[in-house]
């Protein structure tokens, strides 16, 4: 039932990647692997399939390094992307600092509880051995990299993906559904103006083994929680198993939905959700436990579909291509794709009004800090434009990403948009940029849909001036 991850992706630290296309026949497959790989994951997509592989140096990984290659189900034509890095000038393998220290030094500083600690390898022209160190804290895993000769942190990281600003939803959210922008959080009551925003909805593919929100595609591991022996969850948002209600109908619809779309190996697991333990406004995918935590503070963040959406779209970049998001400009992509899978799965059920267009992100959730109407955590229709408008924040950054998929949505129709978009993601590069995300994406809708489709997508980039 439960189809974990194990081996996580290592932590991106050069960008760059050499592409090697080669053909590939039933005679003539794949080219040999290079030594020193060991394999993370195998994906299949529409078009082909993706295998991942770890950089090894005398077995140990290095950070960051990694290779991939891609198989053509049609044509058999094998592409190979080379994220390998240099090693040189390793003084030592053998740590310094013993392991137990190394553990103690990162816990007592984040205040944290170790998951897990292994010796890995920095690479560059002088090497270092190091230990990496991941700890659990309230907020999200935090990554430590230590020199294992001298103990110094050389790089320390919050793993988790935030969406800032959460909201409570229904389907997608009552601002939304009621046409209402002047609904407040009032202190999470469920007052008389609410009542026709809930809506009875079925919770597919439950563990019929347990009477718990467990199942194929969501895992709630909330503090209490909820249990129905007749599988009737029934709460309004003023308890707490309201959100962990939303929490799994979103998500389980949202994998349902990539089903429909011909896919059978993206992020096709029970994905672990918690809709307690963080009181700040605001929400989480965490790529070390591959888990999402949503925040209680103003509305909380698991009643608005449209941030449940955004945070399950981390989640499907991380399984697609491990260790995604690490640099900038990918982590900008990462915030603009969650926002655009809010849109999209939201043009399912939702009109698009001027009152609450389609384009405003998490109407509902950004009634608790925002004044101008409509209320909107973000939009996907902004004007923002590449590269004059980066500022160096990834939420910021990514609309403009969001804009251009929107526009891809516009002109191929949802449909075959999301089929292009996430067929796409499985060759992007961990540390991609926008331009090379963007010729990737049109060299996908050429081989989904043909040329003409792929012109539509290249317009789409040419005109945020990404192409």
């Amino acid at each position: 039932m439960m189809r974990r991850r194990v081996n996580r992706w290592l932590a991106a630290v050069a960008g760059g990647a050499l592409l090697i296309t080669t053909g590939g026949t039933a005679a003539h497959a794949a080219p040999p692997l290079p030594d020193g790989l060991r394999p993370v994951q195998v994906r299949q997509s529409l078009l082909g399939t993706h295998t991942w592989y770890q950089q090894l140096y005398h077995g140990l990984p290095v950070l960051g390094g990694w290779y991939a290659t891609h198989s053509d189900a049609a044509t058999g034509e094998v592409t190979v992307q080379d994220g390998r890095l240099q090693v040189k000038g390793l003084a030592s393998e053998v740590p310094g600092v013993a392991p137990d220290r190394a553990r103690s030094s990162v816990a007592g500083r984040t205040g944290g509880q170790v998951a897990r600690s292994e010796l890995v390898v920095v690479p560059g022209a002088t090497a270092k051995l190091a230990w990496l160190v991941a700890t659990r804290t309230g907020h999200g895993t935090v990554r430590t990299v230590l020199d294992a000769g001298s103990g110094a942190t050389l790089q320390e990281k919050y793993l988790a993906r935030e969406a800032t600003g959460t909201g409570t939803v229904f389907d997608p959210n009552p601002v939304v559904s009621l046409q209402n922008e002047s609904l407040t959080d009032n202190d999470d009551a469920n007052y008389p103006a609410l009542r026709a925003a809930y809506r009875t909805v079925p919770l597919t593919h439950l563990n019929a083994r347990t009477d718990t929100l467990q199942g194929d595609y969501a895992d709630n591991i909330s503090d209490n929680p909820v249990q129905s022996k007749r599988r009737v969850y029934q709460y309004n948002r003023s308890q707490p198993g309201f959100e962990q209600v939303m929490a799994y109908y979103s998500i389980t619809s949202a994998q349902e939905y990539i089903h429909q779309l011909g896919f059978r190996d993206v992020n096709n697991e029970p994905q672990d959700y918690a809709t307690t333990g963080l009181t700040d406004d605001n929400s989480f995918y965490d790529p070390d436990t591959d888990g999402i935590t949503f925040g209680t503070g103003g509305v909380d963040d698991a009643e608005d579909n449209e941030v449940i959406w955004h945070e399950y779209g981390h989640a499907i970049q991380d399984d697609q291509v491990p260790g995604f998001g690490e640099e900038l400009e990918a982590g900008s992509i990462g915030e603009g794709f969650g926002d655009y899978w809010a849109f999209t799965m939201s043009q399912a059920s939702s009109a698009d009004t001027r009152r609450t267009p389609l384009a405003c992100i998490a109407d509902w959730d950004s009634t608790s800090y925002t004044d101008d109407l409509p209320h909107c955590l973000r939009r996907v229709d902004g004007p923002k434009m590449y590269p004059a408008d980066l500022v160096g924040e990834v939420h910021a950054d990514g609309e403009i990403w969001s804009r251009a998929l929107f526009d891809i949505n516009n002109a191929l129709g949802r449909t075959r948009a999301n089929r292009v978009i996430l067929e796409a993601h499985f060759c992007f590069d961990p540390n991609t940029t926008m331009p090379a995300a963007a010729t990737q994406t049109v060299k996908t809708a050429r081989a989904l849909y043909g040329p003409a489709a792929a012109n539509q997508v290249r317009a789409a980039f040419h005109a945020r001036g990404i192409l």
